[in-house]
């Protein structure tokens, strides 16, 4: 069933880099309100309550959540592709299908892993060393967000659907409002009801909920060719293959990268509580990066999907040259602010000025490596909205995983630190971005020249 609209899809029509930009801010933006749900916690615990309640809201527990909510996310991924070629290719049907699928893959999810996590928390923070002084306040944190994550993964899948569609304002809009609810929510429970770590999760979940219910009423009331209709969300064999297909492999790289980051965390959590609190605050203030980079990459893998689907390959090519000159032009910019403002970043978060000479430290090795990480994110993105999901994991995994896991194992023992811990990031990310030019090289040609024959 195809749909007739008169009205002009802006990402297979519209200027490329300016499309670009107006898509990838409110995702960028988006993930900047999202980052202060876990911030706030941080800020607010840090100063109020103290350094062992920062670690606890942060260290292991961000490493684990990190660990799940990045899989869910990767595997949504495989409905942002979906639905962006059906709606690119104006194919109604498989949109609504592909729609209902996924929000019936987010319930399910969000229910087996609220029942998963929270019996298997108190063994995967002894799994990460976590100190004793710090495992109450983590185990805490971790139960409570547990018992909510259904609201992130509903959130996720149905921001995933609307992006997808071309609409990334919306998303960003309710993030906005349920920021505001989280911090002032923060305020009250940990300032002024005293209820610790306790309070920050419990904020978070109910900021989360409110997401969650926002996005829901978006997808039912829309008038456009998709719309959530909670009688019809069931799965579609074959629809679900297919996202599980694009999405899984993502999940799964999602994965390493947590498992290599909790080996990191790890090896960081043996150099003490100051080492443990710098690289929680420093994970605050890296999201910074991260935010951008992500939204790059939803960006771009939409604009392949939905320029795929409506046939224009031209288009998909000159996206990705645009999209990379945008990301490199932004990494190097939010490198220079870490390297020159970081010590004032750092006092968000404390004001100890052991944990701020270490947090410097990590800065300096990282910052600048940033640049690096451009053609892993974008490339791999692309070949995603491509369709071709299993060699970007492969490469991801060996050359930025596997790699990590065996210079912790090897080479730091040989010369045991901060510094030569956190190497492994710019070494792993020089490596693979080097295999990814060469792959999607080859790839590109051979892909362009197959749908030039067709």
């Amino acid at each position: 069933m195809k749909h007739t609209d008169n009205s002009v899809n802006q990402i297979t029509e519209g200027v490329i880099w300016k499309q670009l930009l107006i898509f990838f801010f409110p995702i960028m933006l988006g993930t900047l309100f999202q980052q202060l749900y876990n911030t706030a916690d941080a800020v607010v615990v840090g100063r109020f309550v103290g350094t062992e309640a920062l670690a606890a809201v942060g260290g292991s527990t961000g490493q684990i959540v990190n660990l799940i909510v990045n899989f869910f996310v990767g595997l949504a991924s495989g409905a942002t592709v979906i639905i962006a070629r059906y709606y690119g290719a104006k194919n109604q049907r498989d949109l609504n299908d592909a729609l209902h699928t996924a929000a019936a893959l987010s319930l399910v999810g969000g229910i087996l892993t609220t029942i998963v996590g929270i019996a298997a928390t108190p063994a995967m923070l002894r799994l990460m060393k976590t100190p004793e002084n710090v495992m109450e306040g983590s185990q805490t944190y971790l139960s409570i967000y547990f018992a909510g994550i259904l609201f992130v993964f509903i959130y996720n899948v149905g921001s995933a659907i609307l992006r997808a569609v071309g609409d990334s304002k919306r998303p960003l809009y309710f993030l906005i409002v349920c920021c505001f609810i989280n911090i002032f929510l923060d305020i009250v429970l940990v300032v002024f009801f005293h209820m610790g770590v306790a309070g920050a999760a419990i904020a978070t979940v109910i900021s989360q909920a409110v997401s969650a219910v926002l996005v829901i009423i978006v997808l039912m009331r829309s008038t456009d060719m998709y719309r959530l209709v909670p009688k019809q969300i069931r799965f579609h064999k074959f629809l679900l293959v297919s996202i599980i297909t694009i999405g899984l492999p993502a999940g799964i790289q999602s994965i390493m990268y947590n498992i290599s980051n909790m080996i990191i965390q790890t090896s960081l959590n043996g150099l003490g509580t100051d080492t443990m609190a710098a690289y929680t605050a420093f994970g605050k203030i890296d999201a910074i990066y991260w935010m951008i980079s992500g939204a790059f990459s939803v960006s771009i893998m939409t604009f392949i999907g939905q320029n795929y689907g409506a046939g224009k390959y031209d288009r998909m090519k000159k996206s990705v040259k645009v999209c990379l000159l945008l990301d490199f032009i932004a990494s190097i910019l939010v490198s220079a602010l870490l390297l020159f403002l970081g010590q004032f970043l750092f006092r968000l978060f404390t004001t100890d000025p052991d944990v701020i000479k270490i947090g410097m430290q990590i800065i300096h090795v990282i910052a600048p490596s940033y640049v690096l990480f451009i053609f892993i994110e974008i490339l791999s993105s692309t070949l995603r909205g491509m369709g071709n999901v299993l060699a970007p994991m492969l490469m991801t995994c060996g050359g930025v995983c596997i790699l990590r896991i065996l210079w912790i194992f090897f080479v730091v023992p040989l010369a045991p630190g901060i510094s030569s811990i956190l190497l492994s990031y710019p070494i792993s990310w020089a490596l693979t971005a080097v295999l990814f030019i060469i792959y999607y090289y080859r790839y590109q040609k051979k892909f362009f020249r197959a749908h030039a024959e067709s």
